[in-house]
């Protein structure tokens, strides 16, 4: 039993306990038992001045039983996430409390903080040498074409040069924003989409959501300095969902929700697959400070498992808190064990180009002791150049501001650090293998990956545990697209041989 699941808000004495058995008889009915509450919500509701609402995820054992639950106690409806039974509600203590012992009620959930994990390198991951020289079934590069990435961050400006094809049009196909805690946007469908044209990542946080896009899907563009940049998959297709100024996981949780009642059509179902290619794969670059316990009973792991049984991929950065192995420092999410959930750390190549490299130093560590908690794989993190506007506050920490290839692209680009940065490189990856092989899934995508990566030398050892050679610092090693593809190949062809052939 994990942690989270034994806090207790309230109670009577054991020998009011034991009174209550003795004097009960056969034919009184057993009370319903008080569903467990996380950690964070417990800390929170015991400093909570007894009229002031706050925000709970309210689990039910199906959606009309949260429902139920808290209209039974005189909560506010926030939103709701249909598919995995959750209302998100607002109440006192005391609606908290009385929602506990309501029928079909299995977990309470508060709405944790979280930040962005923010503190090129396409030839350290053998992404440039993928583009040139493999194919996807028409015969065209494998760039990510036919596969939308969505970037559940602070937001994305689409009409930066960075995201422009050539003829004129946007890598961004869908530009959304979760709307889920204004109070005049409440609602299931809080999650609005706003015109093509609107910058989205406007926010305190501002600038992290496009840098983090750029490196999924940027084109390739030549800087005013003559510089070379594309993204990960620069044929990829971006949907955004912006979380707003406030970084709760209400916000966060929403998004990924939208992409699960979504991912099939995320343009709408009038709008064909070419112009608007299904989702396979989520980014998310944030998570809370400090790392934690993975949480099953959480929405955001709730919402991920859904979308893995749908054919979606969730790549999440394992955090920017370092450590030394001694205590697990990894986002919770990205600890869950189901395929094709993947935690990413950071890996430096210290400005050589090679795959020698190191891990970098804020990188978060798992408990050495504990491989459930070790980050998946690695990929480039550490001083990587991308789209930035410099007047957005993430873009003003990096210390290289480059012009973009128009006469007003001034310090359009600019070189920032952290897990934020090697999770886009996976998630365009992970669009590039789904473009070659579309009926793979989630799970076999995260086989080829970890599989395949190149074991660098820097920090600590390797060991063979849950069928891969991996470590607490580093995973399995750097992320290699041209080896994951040939092993997708081959387990393709493997599955076709295995086929009955039919008689003439």
């Amino acid at each position: 039993m994990t942690r989270s699941t034994r806090r207790i808000l309230g109670g009577g004495s054991l020998a009011a306990l034991v009174a209550g058995a003795l004097l009960a008889t056969p034919a009184q009915a057993a009370p319903e038992p008080l569903a467990p509450v996380q950690d964070f919500l417990a800390d929170q509701l015991a400093g909570l001045a007894a009229a002031t609402p706050t925000t709970v995820l309210v689990h039910g054992t199906d959606i009309a039983a949260a429902r139920d639950a808290v209209a039974a106690t005189g909560m506010r409806t926030v939103t709701e996430f249909e598919r995995i039974g959750v209302v998100v509600a607002a109440g006192t203590a005391g609606q908290v409390e009385a929602v506990r012992s309501q029928p079909g009620v299995t977990y309470l959930e508060g709405n944790t903080p979280i930040a962005f994990t923010q503190e090129t390198s396409n030839t350290a991951t053998h992404g440039a040498e993928a583009v040139a020289t493999l194919t996807g079934p028409d015969g065209s590069p494998l760039d990510g074409s036919g596969v939308s990435v969505a970037v559940v961050d602070s937001g994305i400006d689409p009409t930066h040069p960075y995201l422009r094809d050539p003829d004129g049009g946007s890598a961004v196909v869908a530009n959304l924003k979760s709307l889920c805690l204004v109070e005049a946007d409440t609602g299931p469908d809080c999650v609005v989409p706003v015109s093509g044209l609107v910058d989205t990542d406007t926010t305190s946080g501002g600038g992290h959501g496009m840098h983090v896009s750029g490196i999924v899907a940027g084109r390739p563009t030549t800087l005013s300095d003559g510089g070379q940049l594309q993204g990960a998959a620069p044929g990829a297709s971006i949907v955004s969902v912006s979380t707003g100024a406030v970084l709760l996981i209400v916000g966060a949780d929403s998004a990924l929700n939208w992409v699960l009642e979504n991912h099939e059509a995320p343009c709408g179902a009038g709008v064909s697959a070419a112009e608007c290619p299904p989702i396979k794969v989520t980014n998310n670059s944030y998570g809370p400070a400090g790392g934690g316990e993975f949480d099953p009973r959480s929405a955001t792991v709730k919402l991920q498992r859904a979308l893995a049984a749908e054919g979606v991929v969730t790549v999440w950065a394992a955090g920017n808190d370092g450590g030394d192995g001694s205590e697990s420092l990894t986002n919770p999410p990205g600890q869950d064990p189901t395929g094709g959930i993947l935690s990413v750390a950071s890996y430096s190549d210290q400005d050589t180009g090679t795959r020698d490299g190191v891990v970098s130093e804020y990188s978060s560590r798992g408990a050495a002791a504990d491989p459930s908690t070790w980050p998946d794989l690695s990929a480039p993190g550490e001083a990587i150049t991308s789209s930035c506007r410099p007047t957005m506050p993430i873009c003003s920490t990096g210390l290289d501001p480059r012009n973009g290839p128009g006469l007003l692209d001034v310090g359009t680009f600019n070189t920032i650090s952290g897990t934020s940065m090697a999770a886009p490189h996976v998630a365009g990856i992970v669009a590039q293998l789904f473009e070659a092989y579309p009926t793979a899934t989630p799970a076999e995508i995260e086989a080829a990956l970890k599989g395949t990566a190149y074991r660098y030398a820097d920090g600590a050892a390797y060991q063979r545990t849950g069928g891969y050679t991996t470590s607490f610092d580093k995973g399995t090693g750097l992320v290699d697209v041209v080896a994951a593809a040939q092993a997708l190949r081959g387990e393709a062809a493997a599955t076709s041989s295995k086929k009955p052939k039919r008689g003439r």
